[in-house]
């Protein structure tokens, strides 16, 4: 069994930094002079084409490492080994976001660029990784009875999460058959907001679960320690 003594405060540390990175980019949304950028039909990441995108490149990195430190917490209490598929997704998630910061949005109206490019691989690899790597998780603890209430507060938000994936996905499928844009075709903003938001609240599942384990394992070694 590996050893629990840090995967309360990395799961304490990751929630934490989760809901500063996301506080961080939410104040773009209703500061000048991002609180412009309507929310139902621009990315998010069209906040990091104005002066104030260094908020938007913290929060986004804090979010990364607060990810990162619940996937260590959740190995720390041996719920996820990173070697795995199902912590290879959490990791691709982390690693995700940093590159859609180092590859940041480009104006297409300008005409095509490589870092655009890359920008939107990023995405996808983060956007995508993050649920299927929750979801293989759920699958392989779903008998764990102590883990039932985890195992379904991670699901849902993660399924949602693929659920909104989905509908980008289908407007991309259809663009051929509609002949409209597959980014004109859905409220793209509002969709992606809503993805990010069932995204982080499975990071924040995934933290709450990996402080439980652990809680669970320190009360079992009191337990055998007094008897």
């Amino acid at each position: 069994m590996p050893s629990t003594a840090l995967a309360r405060p990395l799961a304490a540390a990751g929630i934490a930094a989760v809901l500063l990175g996301m506080l961080a980019v939410a104040a773009l949304h209703v500061l000048p002079p991002t609180a412009e950028i309507s929310p139902v039909r621009r990315t998010i990441s069209e906040y990091a084409l104005h002066e104030t995108a260094w908020v938007f490149n913290l929060g986004v990195l804090v979010l990364a490492l607060g990810s990162l430190a619940v996937s260590a917490a959740l190995a720390y209490a041996g719920q996820v080994r990173i070697a795995s598929v199902a912590g290879l997704g959490l990791l691709l998630w982390s690693l995700g976001l940093a590159a859609v910061v180092y590859f940041p949005k480009h104006n297409w109206a300008v005409g095509p660029s490589l870092d655009g490019h890359l920008h939107r691989v990023a995405s996808l690899v983060a956007f995508l990784s993050l649920p299927v790597g929750a979801l293989l998780l759920v699958f392989t603890r779903r008998r764990d009875a102590r883990r039932r209430a985890d195992v379904w507060l991670t699901a849902l938000p993660a399924l949602a999460a693929l659920a909104m994936f989905g509908v980008i996905i289908g407007a991309f499928l259809l663009q051929p058959y509609t002949g409209v844009a597959w980014w004109r075709a859905i409220p793209l903003g509002a969709v992606e907001r809503g993805l990010a938001v069932f995204e982080v609240l499975t990071v924040l599942a995934l933290g709450r679960w990996a402080w439980r384990a652990a809680t669970d394992d320190r009360k079992g070694t009191f337990l055998t320690d007094v008897r």
